[in-house]
């Protein structure tokens, strides 16, 4: 595996920017550009220590004005583990990764610190809960690196919303506390392969957003998709037809085409908060 970051990044997006030559080998960097989602994990445990040394680094990662509104469930219990595994089926390393956590947002203790100092929550609408839920993205992604610098793998389960009912009921979480995602850990069973991305050109920006090439792009990235890493089962043929050819963006919109988590709005409703 190279730990060049122009051939790192190439690999993911087809081009490489213009690397600056200080940055060439920079490990770092070339750790989180070469990033791969491990599905698959040795029979090896992985220390509790470790996984709580792992939490206290994602927790140093920046936080919307101080506020810290995430939270980390270190999941443990092998009952609980099991339910989870149960609910999560279509995602089988859920039962077999060493360690899993989940993610989640938090906006309760802000709320406490309005109660112990006598002053009004002036802001109980949507950046209430948007706020929390990009906290623990936030953690979420430096948990993943701090992880992936320690030797570990990992692979991030946004399906624990589907069933965001249940999960909160599993690990008792409170009003105003909501799960955004899983995350199973272990050593990996092996190096996996690089996603590739779409390319640079559909997202990154410079002073004004702009789409104007997207379907040039996105079909120059079905195209690199398909040759690299293409997709190794189809989605719903009985739905959507055998015979159309197969790429990243049918697949992303047969993904979309059908409801998904049509109660999340619902369960966060019920947390407590209000979204308008």
């Amino acid at each position: 595996m190279t730990d060049d970051l122009a051939d790192l990044l190439r690999a993911r997006f087809g081009i490489a920017p213009d690397v600056p030559a200080e940055l060439a080998g920079q490990a770092t960097l070339a750790g989180i550009a070469g990033h791969r989602s491990i599905r698959a994990f040795a029979p090896r445990p992985v220390a509790p220590e470790l996984v709580r040394t792992l939490a206290a680094v994602a927790l140093s990662a920046p936080t919307k004005s101080d506020l810290q509104q995430a939270d980390i469930v270190i999941v443990e219990d092998p009952g609980r583990r099991a339910a989870l595994a149960a609910l999560l089926a279509d995602n089988p390393w859920v039962g077999n990764a060493p360690a899993f956590a989940v993610f989640c947002g938090n906006n309760r203790r802000q709320r406490r610190l309005h109660e112990l100092r006598g002053h009004p929550f002036a802001n109980d609408h949507l950046d209430a809960f948007f706020n929390a839920a990009v906290d623990a993205a936030i953690v979420l992604a430096t948990f993943v690196t701090a992880a992936e610098a320690a030797g570990l793998g990992t692979c991030p389960i946004s399906a624990i919303r589907n069933h965001a009912d249940t999960v909160a009921g599993l690990l008792s979480l409170p009003a105003y506390v909501f799960p955004v995602a899983g995350l199973c850990i272990g050593w990996p069973a092996h190096p996996g392969t690089i996603s590739p991305r779409l390319p640079l050109a559909a997202t990154v920006h410079v002073d004004t957003h702009g789409d104007a090439g997207l379907d040039a792009d996105i079909a120059e990235y079905d195209a690199r998709r398909n040759a690299g890493k293409p997709f190794a089962s189809r989605r719903r043929d009985d739905l959507f037809g055998a015979g159309t050819p197969y790429s990243w963006s049918e697949d992303k919109a047969r993904q979309y085409a059908q409801p998904e988590r049509t109660g999340w709005g619902r369960f966060v409703r019920a947390k407590g908060f209000r979204l308008d």
